[in-house]
């Protein structure tokens, strides 16, 4: 209430690309599948462009992935120092 300590707000260091990474991993999936017309009905089925900027677009995923983990594990260290 009026006496307790006001509540310090965590920054969220490293979410965005995460986040970004995770939706580029599946879209790629997604487009890699529909390139190796496993999923069909589509317009992008059995077109073989696909089967190539899926995986790239994956790739990219994981690499935000990757530096959204690593920006994350760098604040908390920095978070820890602090205190």
């Amino acid at each position: 209430m009026v006496n307790e300590p006001a509540m310090t707000h965590k920054k969220l260091n490293g979410w965005l690309p995460m986040a970004l990474g995770v939706l580029a991993v599946v879209v790629g999936a997604l487009w890699t599948l529909q390139g190796f017309d496993i999923l069909t009905d589509s317009r992008m089925s059995d077109v073989t462009i696909w089967s190539i900027i899926g995986p790239i677009v994956s790739l990219g995923g994981l690499i935000l992935i990757i530096l959204g983990e690593r920006t994350r594990s760098r604040a908390k260290r920095a978070e820890a120092a602090a205190a």
